[in-house]
């Protein structure tokens, strides 16, 4: 049934009392979007009294200079579909309330709805799809990229945000993204810093776009941070890019480099045939799960004798790296997972892939960047402080006190 004035003043009354018959759906829509209306209206009704200074015919409105003069309608689009607004208006034109401007035509939270159905992937068309599903309303594609378009400043201020002075570990990464550039798709290089601090919370440090991963752009990226605050980072896990201790060594120069275990792990497999790589990481396992550094150096021995005729190559790459690949035994057994791995950029770069997935590609590098970063802002809502990080705490403290102490000022 429709809802006239009388039958919805008569549920709110039955509402009130606690016995409000029970509503088919549409009769339900109805009576909350006329609740709705009914708040509304009524608060603007008060924020007029508020700047008129007195009630309505109140006597000491007579020949204050400006009075109450009726009600415009006003489309405004909102959760439960465009409602009518009956807007009241000063005699002067002096009114300008604040629950709903004068040139607003959206409810508080229906950009939040776009820009929320946006940042988990679903692209302009999508959106539009189910606005009109969900609330019956109409949404242009020009509408939704310029409220989405809106967060692009948010974006470069949280780019240029200030950092923490110290931080204990910071995972470097990137992940390819296609990209129109110069009037054609390529793929480009999307870099993640992800920052642990000292307290043990994880954070988003940034996003940077390059053509191609170098260590001379990670070199840039690295200023960079330095420049927004951070003073000292302990234990810097990269993915083994030549030439990137030395960018770190350039700006950090007290940071241990620690090369990713699982990306080791992965250019290992990169040379043996498929029959064979379950056997084969299966044998590189007690490497990296030794108790010690020397316990492990025997069993990359034990790798060799066994795999070092057929496979030199991933001999090789162990034993050139095996200063930034051991860094990690220094540590507890409970925490050597935290540091080791790049699971924290990982995890990061497996959700965001699946947000852009359902994008052919982007148009320009402004759009990737506003899309990841929505992404990021949905994602590390729920991280929470790392488990057992009080172990870490207490051995970064007796290895580095003095940086720790120099860095936060303590």
């Amino acid at each position: 049934m429709k809802l006239n004035v009388e039958s919805f003043d008569r549920l709110m009354d039955e509402a009130l009392e606690g016995r409000v018959a029970p509503l088919d759906e549409a009769s339900a829509s109805d009576l909350m979007r006329q609740m709705v209306k009914r708040v509304y209206e009524r608060a603007l009704r008060g924020e007029l009294t508020h700047q008129l200074g007195y009630e309505k015919h109140a006597v000491v409105g007579h020949g204050s200079g400006n009075s109450r003069n009726g009600t415009s309608p006003k489309t405004v689009q909102g959760d439960l579909g465009p409602l009518v607004i009956d807007v009241p208006r000063d005699r002067n034109g002096e009114f300008e309330p604040q629950l709903i401007a004068k040139h607003q035509t959206r409810f508080t939270g229906f950009d939040e709805k776009m820009i929320s159905l946006y940042a988990r992937g679903m692209s302009t068309r999508d959106i539009q799809a189910h606005l009109k599903e969900m609330y019956g309303v109409e949404v242009s594609a020009g509408l939704i990229s310029e409220v989405t378009n809106e967060v692009l400043e948010e974006v470069k201020a949280w780019q240029n945000r200030p950092l923490e002075p110290l931080y204990s570990i910071v995972y470097l990464d990137a992940l390819m993204v296609k990209i129109r550039h110069n009037g054609r798709v390529e793929n480009r290089a999307i870099f993640v810093a992800i920052g642990i601090d000292w307290h043990g919370q994880k954070d988003v440090l940034g996003l940077w776009t390059s053509a191609t991963e170098g260590a001379k752009f990670w070199l840039g990226v690295l200023t960079e941070l330095k420049n927004r605050g951070i003073k000292d980072i302990l234990i810097v896990c990269i993915d083994g890019l030549k030439g990137f201790p030395q960018a770190i060594e350039t700006v950090f120069p007290q940071a241990q480099v620690q090369c990713c275990i699982v990306h080791a792990i992965r250019a290992s497999l990169n040379y043996v045939n498929w029959k064979e790589r379950k056997a084969v990481a299966a044998d590189l396992k007690p490497i990296y799960r030794a108790a010690t550094e020397p316990q492990a150096r025997l069993e990359l021995e034990a790798f060799e004798s066994k795999w070092g005729t057929k496979y030199p190559s991933i001999v090789k790459l162990w034993e050139s790296n095996w200063d930034t690949l051991t860094p990690f035994f220094e540590f507890p057994e409970e925490i050597r997972k935290i540091i080791y791995t790049t699971n924290a950029v990982e995890s990061l770069n497996s959700t965001m892939r699946k947000i852009i997935k359902t994008r052919g590609s982007f148009p320009s590098e402004e759009a990737a960047l506003k899309l990841l970063y929505l992404a990021i802002q949905n994602l590390t809502a729920k991280w929470e402080t790392i488990q057992g990080w009080k172990a870490a705490m207490n051995r970064f403290q007796i290895q580095a006190g003095d940086r720790i102490q120099a860095a936060l000022g303590a």
